[in-house]
This record gives C-alpha cells, structure tokens and sequence, in this order.
C-alpha cells in the first residue's frame, strides 16, 4: 500500500486499459508512476467472472484484428486473439446467411467494375460468376426478402466495404456528419440493406441498433470490420488489462484506494490522505471523471445486459456470430463464445453468450430464452443460466457532433483519458491513453522515442 508521503511523478486514477496503457508507456520513458485504483482488482469494464470453470465476460465489447492500438500498444504482445468466423450470421425469416465473408479485391476501382459488371451481365438461372467481385465468384440466386438484397445489392455492399477497408482514416472524418442511419439513406443504401444488414452489424459493433451513432464513427467501425476479423481475447476480456498490469514495474498499480479530490500536483485518497505528484492522469469512466472534474461533459449511454447460457448441446452454428436482421426479439446478437474461444467453458460443456441492448425486461432470462430457440432452432429448454450481466452505463454514446479527438490535456498537470474521449470501443479507449501519456511526456520534458517512432494515428 502507499504511505502518506508516497510521491510520483504522475498519478493515474484508474486502472482500466486506458489508465494501465498509459502507465506502461510512462514508465517505459522512465516517468515514477503510481496507479490507483478503488476496485479491488484492476480492470474497470473488461471484467470477466469465474462460474463453475466458466469464463463470463460482463459487457463482452466485440474487439477487431484490425485495431492498431492492439499492436502499438507496449504490454500486449502476448495478446491471443480468438477471432470469429468470417462475416457474420444473419438471422431472418427462420433462415440463416452469411454475410460480410467479402474477398478482398485488388483495389477499390476493381470493386466498383465487378459490381458494374455485375448490374449490366444478363441474369441467369442459378449463379452470376464475375471476375474481381468483392465476394464470391460465384452468387447464389438470392431469395425474396433476404436481408441483403438482390445479387447486384450484395455486390454494391461488398464494393462498399471494400472502399472502405482501404481509405485514410482522415478521409472518412472528413465527410459530412449526421446520425449514421441518415447518412446511409442519404448515399442510397437500400433500406433493405440497413435494416438487414447494417443496423444489426452496427449494433454489435457500437451497441447502437437505432442508428443515431454520428455517421463518421459508424464509418471508422465499419473500416474496422472490412479490414479484419472479429474476435475476443483468449480467456475472457479481463486477459487485456491483466496483461498491462503484470507488465508494470511492481508496486505501480494500487487498488482499493478510493480517490477523493484530484489537482494538478496531488490527489487526495480517502485511505492514505494526500499523494504529491508532478501530473495527474484521471482514467476512469466518464461519470466518475465528471465526479472528481465538475465541468467534464458526461455522455449518454447504451445499456448493455449480457446473458450467458450453457448445454451440453451446442447449436451447429459454429464460431460465427450470430445477428437478427428481423430484430424479433431481444437479442441483438448471440454467439457459442466457447467454440470461438475454448477456454471459457469446461470440456463436455458449450457457452452461450448472448447481448441484449437497452433496458431489459423484468423476465429477460425467459425472453431471450425463446428468442434464441428461434435464431439457433433448438429447444433452450434445458439450458442453464449461469449469469445475467446488467450494465447501465455500459457503452458511451456516440451522437453527431462527436469530437473524436477530445482533448486529454486539460491544461499544465491535469490530463483525461479513456473511450469518452475518441471511440467508445477498447481501441478508442488505447488511443486515448497513447495521446495522453504523449502529451503528459511532452509536458514534463521525458518525451523521447515514443513520439519519434511512433507519431499518433487517429482511432480506427
């Protein structure tokens, strides 16, 4: 524990992966640095509880192959990443398609003349096979209603997704921003499409299924997705930050020390009076920042309920994700997490983990117990709940306008970082923290090869 005189050259309040990545860049520059943390393990969000030899994440943020914060970031190189199958799995009408499993084209321009292509080749019976398509060479005929559309609407999407995969970054903050669901309207995305495809991926991705994400973040999620596969960390979300934490020096994390009042050179704990310190980083959720900063905007919040199942059953969907483009119940989407990630369910047994947006009903083990007896098409009748997760301010929200570089210097001495100043997602969360300990090193005169060899990106 601290003694009352501990001194450091920063504080950070807060131990989640913001605050524990910050750390490891500062102390890697050789900054003394001292993490408090009022929990009584680090972690914040990325937490995951232990059943019975099962690992049940609370939130369970989709993370992507494609985020650079998970390469760039010191402390994770040990990270394994369980990714999912490609695309996804949707949902609709009792049946079950794979989506968004998009070859990659050689460029973009190759894209968009596969999909020209496509829209001018006289239609056949069964298959439409074109050179250089963004999908499958070969399309099956699409059936009426399906949730992606025509054939040619398939072929546009997959355009799309291929651009996207492939633009700057500051290109696509560049564009105009509005509510991502106007916005796709508005560059004549069929309906079809949205409500099929888009709004289901997206409200896995930014658990936001009405659409009011600002467009340009919505657009960033979506490159994300093209570019890479989805996955989970192996073991359960809470293997990322305990990764950061065992590779701080010992004694830098603190936890169970309950931050009162923060200045510029301390912080005052309610366990060991005040802590003297050159720079104070505050790394914690956005409402505890506004407690200990009145003046710090406190965004809204999508509530997220995780409910996790198991049986000795599995359904025969694989390591797929699975989303419901009817959205006919309250599930957005659902997964046999353990044969995406085996360590999270014991030998002979499945887990079932399933996400539930906004605020759920008083009977939502019932609900989405039936619910999921029609995406998967078995009976749940003999499954086990292990666990309902509820977490009210789960996920910042993200409405247009959103400054997706938030400043984290509040001025000489006081910095803020985590996933309420760039992307609500875990590589938002890491970017955030890499602007902040730049920005604390550039201030206390210790920068040194970490802004040299590694100029900051935005969020991808």
């Amino acid at each position: 524990m601290l003694e009352p005189a501990y001194q450091a050259d920063v504080v950070i309040v807060g131990a989640g992966v913001a605050g524990l990545s910050a750390a490891h860049r500062l102390t890697s520059a050789g900054v003394r640095t001292a993490v408090l943390e009022a929990a009584p393990c680090p972690g914040g969000r990325m937490s995951t509880e232990k059943v019975d030899g099962f690992r049940l994440d609370r939130i369970g943020q989709l993370l992507s192959t494609s985020y650079p914060e998970l390469r760039l970031t010191p402390g994770l190189d040990a990270l394994a990443l369980r990714t999912f199958a490609p695309g996804v799995l949707l949902h609709s009408d009792g049946r079950r398609q794979r989506a968004g499993a998009f070859a990659k084209p050689r460029s973009a321009r190759g894209a968009l003349h596969a999909v020209r292509a496509l829209a001018s080749a006289p239609r056949t019976p069964r298959t439409a096979s074109v050179r250089g398509m963004p999908g499958p060479a070969t399309l099956p005929r699409v059936r009426a209603g399906a949730p992606l559309g025509t054939a040619v609407d398939q072929a546009r999407l997959g355009a799309a997704l291929a651009r996207l995969a492939t633009a700057p970054v500051e290109r696509l903050l560049a564009r105009p921003e509005l509510p991502a669901a106007q916005a796709l309207a508005e560059r004549g995305v069929p309906t079809r499409t949205i409500d099929g495809f888009l709004r289901p991926l997206l409200a896995a991705l930014l658990c936001d299924p009405e659409l009011t994400t600002s467009s340009r973040c919505a657009d960033l999620a979506l490159r994300a997705f093209a570019s890479g596969r989805l996955c989970v960390p192996e073991g359960g979300a809470e293997a990322l930050p305990e990764l950061l934490a065992q590779a701080l020096p010992p004694g830098t994390v603190h936890t169970g020390v309950r931050v009162t009042s923060i200045a510029t050179t301390s912080v005052t704990t309610a366990e060991h009076g005040e802590l003297r310190c050159r720079a104070v980083l505050l790394a914690t959720d956005a409402r505890t920042a506004a407690e200990l900063l009145p003046g710090l905007r406190v965004p809204d919040f999508h509530p997220v309920t995780v409910v996790h199942h198991t049986t000795d059953e599995p359904p025969t969907t694989g390591a797929s994700l699975l989303l419901d483009a009817d959205r006919g119940g309250p599930v957005a989407h659902t997964a046999v997490i353990s044969q995406v990630d085996p360590t999270r369910a014991p030998a002979g047994r499945a887990l079932v983990s399933s996400t539930v947006l906004g605020t759920p009903s008083p009977d939502i083990d019932t609900a989405v117990r039936m619910h999921l007896s029609r995406l998967y098409g078995t009976s749940t009748t003999r499954w086990e709940t292990l666990a309902v997760h509820h977490t009210p301010e789960a996920v910042p929200a993200m409405r247009p306008p959103h400054d997706l570089r938030r400043p984290v210097r509040l001025l000489a001495g006081l910095y803020v970082c985590g996933d309420h100043r760039d992307t609500s997602t875990i590589q938002g969360a890491l970017h955030s923290a890499h602007r902040a300990a730049a920005a604390i090193l550039t201030d206390l005169g210790a920068a040194g090869s970490l802004n040299r060899a590694e100029p900051l990106k935005a969020a991808a």
